[in-house]
């Protein structure tokens, strides 16, 4: 059995501050200075013990890295009790090697389709992505299978949105920290509020065309 565990659950246990829960899974992000500085931390993480059953997904660049935490079953996609072991196993090889997290730096795009009838267009999607349903949610979500592109959640829409949008949008999971300058940002930059009476797990701002994208959080979700 999975030992899941909800996103406060995660917040709240000792040794996981440099992480944030952001949709599908908890990131953080290390700053380093160079290519050579993220690939030594790689190799301090790859000594970690409990790797070969649970690895974590990891993007290495010249300024840092990032690195996503997430327990995928057949049943089950989300938090665990293993993942909160493995973030404080990478945040001591990080504290070790004298590098910071930076939460600011880390969020997860997902990609909402509309349709009045999601079983009748989610082939089409999973096809032309060589996605795979979600085990969790089969009838609503797709999820890349190497775990490197957004995932996919299907909407039902009775109806195309009055206040306008159109019939696909975007997620833009933050910390919950993040999220209001986040909002306030993209007010400033030309977009306007559609609805916030969802938040804190979502705000829904639109630009000048009427494309809609929110802003989310895992913050209520519990």
């Amino acid at each position: 059995m999975t030992d899941g565990i909800s996103a406060r659950q995660f917040h709240a246990s000792k040794g996981t501050e440099d992480w944030r829960v952001v949709g599908d899974g908890a990131l953080a992000f290390f700053a380093t200075s160079s290519f050579a500085a993220s690939a030594a931390f790689v190799q301090a993480i790859s000594g970690l013990s409990g790797l070969e059953d649970h690895a974590p997904d990891v993007d290495v660049r010249p300024d840092g890295v990032t690195i996503r935490l997430i327990t995928i079953t057949a049943d089950y996609y989300g938090m665990s009790q293993a993942d909160v072991e493995l973030a404080r196993g990478i945040s001591g090889a990080a504290r070790d090697l004298d590098l910071a997290a930076d939460p600011s730096a880390v969020q997860s795009v997902l990609v909402v389709p509309g349709a009045p009838d999601a079983a009748a267009v989610m082939p089409f999607w999973q096809a032309l992505l060589s996605y795979e349903p979600r085990g969790d949610s089969p009838d609503e979500d797709l999820v890349d299978p190497g775990r490197r592109g957004p995932s996919f959640w299907f909407e039902s829409m009775k109806e195309p949105r009055a206040d306008g949008g159109g019939a696909i949008h975007f997620a833009v999971w933050v910390p919950y920290e993040q999220a209001e300058a986040r909002v306030a940002a993209a007010i400033a930059a030309g977009g306007h509020l559609v609805r916030d009476n969802y938040a804190p797990a979502w705000w829904t701002l639109a630009d000048a065309a009427g494309n809609e994208a929110d802003i989310a959080t895992v913050e209520s979700r519990d």
